[in-house]
């Protein structure tokens, strides 16, 4: 059995168009349904796992930056959330994650983006049952 580090829970009331909230109260949301043309304020469950996966993604980049003894000078993760409906009728999730950094070689950021995709809980989840397409951009770093 997998010993477990931290675990946390969230309700959700009214699906799409209700209300999320952490169970501790410490953060909450009001969803909207990614079609809702009515002006309602919200955010949609595809945007809260964008978020979630691109922090887990950034922690797991940056600790297997240190274990390669690479120490980028900048770096960020962007998670792209599609969703779609596949022809057997059901719906899946479509994944884009883009590394951003500068300061190390193109081939040991692609080195990177592979071995922090093997680690991240978030890829790890989803992992043979998602699309994922992982893109690196260099950047230049400046020192002003």
């Amino acid at each position: 059995m997998m010993k477990i580090f931290y675990h946390t829970s969230a309700t959700a009331t009214g699906g799409r168009d209700g209300r999320t909230q952490v169970d501790d109260g410490s953060i909450g949301f009001d969803l909207v349904s990614m079609q809702d043309k009515s002006g309602k304020q919200g955010t949609n469950p595809e945007q809260l796992f964008a978020m979630g996966y691109a922090a887990c993604f950034d922690s797991a980049m940056n600790l297997v930056a240190k274990q390669m003894n690479l120490q980028p000078t900048q770096s960020s993760t962007t998670v792209g959330v599609g969703i779609g409906q596949k022809p057997d009728g059901a719906y899946a999730l479509d994944l884009d994650i883009t590394i951003t950094v500068a300061g190390i070689s193109e081939e040991d950021a692609r080195q990177l983006i592979q071995k922090a995709h093997s680690v991240c809980p978030y890829s790890n989840a989803v992992k043979g049952n998602v699309d994922v397409r992982l893109h690196v951009n260099l950047m230049q770093s400046f020192d002003l």
